[in-house]
């Protein structure tokens, strides 16, 4: 979503870096620029003013004017300040925005938005996350207007093993989240997410709906979800919302869109209140915490280590990895040990955002075709190999390729770039294990991309 303001501020640090002494000109021509690609990303006006008045300020003081490295210098505080818009500081204050669970459950959380905003899969996505810590939550479908939304929403429960309590299309709401808390109550589930109508914010009447549920299930939590694809209107919409009801937080969706992204640095600046959640994909698993600081790092190029570990840890054991390194050390990886590989990638989300936390990777591979479905035919190549070739590529003739190729409905010419690119792989990870591989990581993800 960041890409084209990536590439500009990147292009502002570069021309500041080339110059070893920095004159205050320097400094008011680059935040014209800043200002400028800002207003480009979709940045709420005012906020942008502010952002780069800030910026300006510190930037002609002594940090910057004394320091040795003045251009450096200059990227750090406008990370510092992009962290600050959108409701950072430091990581301590990140456990003061997660979710606040109610001491007697169970924990009401109330979702508004508007119409195709994804409130009712970011239910289910809010959900999931929950059940994974070990909470017992609740679905409510409060959306008795809109023609199967109790389906859809029971659809994605049973997709993630989560109840849901949904009654007739055309029940009251209000009456429905009250038997909903009760339920929960009566039955032990400590969390109850209530999925309620789409509504614009300047339809008077659905707006007085809402205050009337959130009157009577008195929620812990209003998070407002917004979809980050409709830029301003998206902060105006934050604000609305937040005015009428004083939302806690917000979930930006279509977080892996192709929008300018100007959503995400403006609403929490203009509503006073954070965002909590981002909604990276469609798939149920793509809903992610959001910390400004990583944010502001991937949007000046940093890259995303912390959440890219994170990630890892989720998917992979420690058992695992010491075997896979044990196989590499005795050149043992053979092709079911990069079909497991795969399979543990796919679970850390798409390829292209993974890769995008690598730092400095993700200019490197801006442009170049990056497609998941590429694991796909790779894994049905593997599949199609017996036992005996997977583990001995070296067996592997033009009669056996053949069979592989008609098994996997691929050509022949896929299967020797596959076998090309494994001999490649092996070559490589010996290179890593002699420590002499890393300036080669670049390479790396070629593998995925030789296809």
């Amino acid at each position: 979503m960041f890409e084209a303001l990536s590439e500009k501020l990147g292009s502002i640090f570069k021309k500041l870096k080339g110059r070893g002494l920095l004159k205050e000109e320097d400094i008011v021509e680059a935040m014209k620029e800043i200002r400028i690609a800002l207003l480009e990303a979709d940045v709420n006006f005012k906020v942008v003013k502010d952002f780069t008045e800030k910026i300006k300020t510190r930037a002609v003081g002594k940090e910057v004017i004394d320091s040795i490295t003045p251009g450096q210098q200059v990227v750090k505080i406008v990370h510092d300040e992009l962290c600050s818009l959108m409701g950072g500081g430091d990581e301590a204050s990140q456990s003061q925005r997660k979710i606040h669970l109610s001491p007697n459950p169970p924990t009401v959380i109330m979702m508004v938005g508007l119409h195709g905003s994804g409130k009712t899969t970011t239910s289910a996505k809010l959900a999931k996350g929950f059940k994974k810590d070990g909470r017992r939550p609740l679905l409510a479908a409060l959306d008795t207007q809109r023609p199967a939304a109790i389906e859809q929403l029971t659809s994605l429960g049973s997709q993630t093993g989560i109840p849901v309590y949904g009654t007739r299309a055309g029940d009251d709401p209000v009456k429905v989240g009250a038997e909903a808390i009760k339920k929960a109550q009566a039955e032990g589930w400590d969390i109850v997410i209530l999925d309620t109508a789409g509504r614009l914010h300047v339809d008077e009447d659905l707006m007085k709906e809402l205050d009337a549920v959130k009157a009577e299930t008195k929620p812990r939590e209003i998070l407002l979800v917004a979809d980050a694809m409709t830029g301003q209107d998206a902060v105006n919409i934050a604000k609305s919302f937040n005015d009428r009801l004083d939302i806690n937080g917000v979930v930006l969706t279509k977080m892996d869109g192709d929008a300018r992204g100007g959503a995400a640095l403006s609403i929490a600046s203009v509503t006073g209140k954070p965002i909590e959640f981002i909604g990276v994909g469609e798939k149920i698993d793509l809903l992610e915490p959001f910390h400004p600081e990583r944010m502001a790092g991937r949007i000046l190029g940093m890259g995303d280590i912390v959440s890219l570990v994170e990630k890892a840890q989720e998917s992979v054991n420690a058992e695992d990895v010491a075997n896979l390194h044990k196989k590499i050390k005795e050149d043992r990886f053979t092709f079911e040990d990069l079909r497991d590989q795969i399979k543990q990638i796919k679970k850390m989300g798409p390829l292209e955002n993974i890769l995008g936390m690598i730092p400095g990777l993700g200019k490197q591979i801006k442009g170049a075709s990056v497609d998941d479905r590429e694991f796909i035919r790779i894994e049905a190549m593997i599949n199609s190999m017996t036992k005996k070739e997977r583990e001995n590529y070296a067996i592997i003739n033009g009669s056996r390729k053949k069979r592989i190729a008609h098994g996997s409905g691929t050509t022949v010419s896929d299967v020797n770039k596959l076998l090309k690119q494994y001999v490649q792989m092996k070559k490589m990870l010996k290179m890593f294990k002699s420590g002499r591989g890393l300036d080669r990581i670049k390479q790396m993800t070629g593998f995925m991309r030789g296809f």
